[in-house]
């Protein structure tokens, strides 16, 4: 009984693959005679075939081409060298040196507090290591020919040492009343006065290095696997209206628990002095690349219902066929 079944399933999947290249002949035998039945109502002047409407369409040659798929994250431009210098001790403000715009180098003043305690008290402990130089002397003189006691010389000693240490430490002091650029870069904001108190801590200028810009985003961790360091990615600044090719060079490692994303940069080309720190740049990074895969418009995708296909020409004829693939 079941070799009788196979045998009644095998010959009826023969009958139906036999059925279907006939109908497919049929198909095209068909298509040749309406053809050629159009050929010659054309030439016999009938023009009711030539008045039906037509609209022309325009074809794209189908070739293998290197797909990218891109996300796109709002970033912004960043700067690993944007700081606001502070001073580093309280005290009245005497002195700006610098203006905005211009260009200062790594430890150049930038502003000057108000110093004159510590100037007074260096001209008096300078009186005081010049009369203890001279005890020094003295007492050294009278030691080297055995003369007086040993406590003598080295008490005269150790005052000169205290007070040369005494002034190398308020000189040390007197530094911290000197505001200095950490960087190289360019004067970008001023945000203090003279005659204003300042405390440590306290904004006071902003210095910003141009040379040393790049993008930076948050990309959500959907995409962790994907965009990595050395992927390619362009980004586009809206307020330039401009588009710059890159590389991703940092991915952190951590997600951020709050906002479950995880930071991405790449390298900015800094020549260009429209740049600036904190302008909104958005970045496409291509999370998706295959070398060759055959590439069409997204405007020759058609819709129905769930379904989505593309037309494509088969050159049976001068004119051509035009069926469809879905995809």
């Amino acid at each position: 009984m079941i070799l009788i079944t196979g045998l009644v399933a095998s010959c009826g999947s023969g009958d139906k693959k036999a059925k279907l290249e006939k109908l497919k002949q049929q198909s095209s035998d068909l298509l040749e005679q309406i053809k050629k039945l159009e050929d010659e109502i054309a030439l016999s002047g009938d023009t009711t075939i030539s008045n039906l409407k037509t609209k022309d369409i325009s074809i794209k040659p189908i070739t293998f081409e290197t797909f990218k798929h891109f996300i796109d994250v709002q970033g912004r431009v960043d700067g690993d060298e944007n700081v606001t210098v502070s001073g580093k001790m309280a005290g009245a403000v005497d002195r700006i040196l610098v203006n905005e715009g211009d260009e200062v180098s790594e430890g150049q003043v930038l502003a000057e507090l108000d110093n004159s305690v510590f100037k007074q008290s260096l001209e008096e402990l300078k009186n005081a290591l010049a009369f203890a130089s001279e005890v020094y002397e003295k007492q050294k003189n009278l030691w080297d020919q055995k003369i007086g006691t040993e406590i003598q010389f080295l008490s005269a000693k150790n005052n000169k040492e205290s007070l040369e240490k005494k002034i190398s430490t308020l000189k040390e002091q007197m530094e911290l009343s000197k505001i200095k650029s950490p960087i190289n870069g360019i004067v970008d904001g001023i945000d203090i006065k003279i005659g204003q108190s300042v405390m440590p801590g306290m904004p006071a200028i902003r210095v910003v290095n141009l040379n040393k810009l790049k993008a930076k985003a948050e990309i959500s961790e959907t995409y962790a696997s994907k965009v990595k360091k050395g992927n390619e990615v362009v980004i586009f600044l809206p307020d330039l209206n401009k588009e710059i090719p890159s590389k991703i060079f940092y991915t952190s490692k951590v997600i951020n628990n709050t906002t479950r994303t995880f930071s991405a940069e790449a390298d900015l080309d800094s020549q260009n002095q429209d740049y600036r720190p904190n302008m909104i740049a958005v970045l496409k990074v291509v999370d998706y690349q295959k070398d060759s895969a055959i590439v069409v418009p997204l405007n020759l995708v058609q819709h129905s219902g769930t379904s989505e296909y593309v037309y494509w020409k088969r050159n049976c004829h001068k004119k051509g066929y035009y069926s469809w693939t879905d995809l």
